[in-house]
């Protein structure tokens, strides 16, 4: 079952249940958040999501039980230091300079040499100054987006604690998503997006040494049924091409034209489509 739908504001406020994300990410669902909340019930035990990235509606829930992955090795660093010291993160996070030489040398760091904090304050110092919250690396896995034009203020150290409470109930998993998926059992929400790879272009210009791509599909397909194979739901967002198409006409699926707010001119911001794809059909009271 396919159906299109109207396009969801920019300045749309969804329903509060938990907190603002602290990650700026592209990519993010943020905007989308009262399209894909109704698709979680009380029916469901345990929030999964195999590529987290920032978190959104993870956050958004605020779900009594979680498993977040990733293979963004640092990036699951840092959710443990929020989660375990959150007041320390944000005091240090607040002490250091936001300019671009500062910024320059926090990037030129080699993150390995870094102790476990250090290093997630450097990942998430980089995230909130670079240009427009986009991860991205070299070919030697060096992260190389310059420092952003604008950069608006922090999150409050209030916020970053909720996040930190909200942590505390998850698993957190890095590697590649089928290990988190191997953890799915009966009862569980699992929330699919992926870093949105197609074969004439990428989506994002995300790069990666463990980026998700196009010959990842055939097993994310086959995962997906193993998922519903387990008494467990699924929700895929996923852009709009040729596979995400096919992959729609076999589920319910929903077609959103949504904003891109990536590109580095005005112009280039424009209005895009992803398909939203489940094996149930979302609460009709959304």
């Amino acid at each position: 079952m396919t159906m299109t739908i109207g396009l969801v504001c920019p300045n749309e406020s969804p329903e509060k249940r938990g907190v603002k994300p602290f990650l700026r990410w592209a990519g993010s669902k943020r905007k989308q958040l009262s399209r894909l909340a109704p698709y979680w019930s009380g029916e469901h035990k345990r929030y999964v999501e195999p590529f987290a990235g920032s978190a959104c509606l993870f956050f958004d829930l605020a779900p009594p039980s979680a498993v977040l992955g990733d293979s963004n090795e640092e990036l699951i660093q840092l959710y443990r230091v929020v989660r375990d010291s959150p007041e320390r993160l944000h005091r240090r996070l607040c002490r250091i300079k936001r300019d671009v030489a500062t910024y320059l040398r926090w990037r030129n760091q080699n993150p390995t040499t870094l102790d476990p904090e250090t290093r997630a304050l450097r990942f998430l110092y980089l995230n909130r100054n670079c240009f427009n919250g986009i991860y991205r690396t070299n070919l030697q896995g060096g992260f190389n987006v310059p420092m952003g034009k604008r950069v608006g203020e922090y999150f409050s150290k209030e916020d970053l604690l909720r996040c930190s409470r909200l942590l505390q109930t998850a698993e957190l998993v890095a590697g590649d998503f089928s290990a988190t998926l191997d953890l799915v059992k009966v009862g569980d929400f699992v929330y699919l997006d992926p870093p949105y790879a197609v074969l004439s272009r990428r989506i994002f210009k995300e790069y990666g040494s463990k980026l998700f791509g196009t010959e990842d599909m055939p097993r994310f397909e086959e995962s997906l049924h193993a998922i519903v194979g387990r008494g467990a739901d699924f929700l895929v967002s996923y852009a709009d091409c040729k596979e995400a198409r096919a992959l729609a006409r076999k589920w319910c699926s929903v077609r959103l034209p949504v904003k891109r707010h990536v590109a580095g001119f005005a112009g280039d911001r424009k209005t895009a489509y992803e398909w939203v794809i489940s094996n149930r059909q979302r609460s009709t009271t959304a």
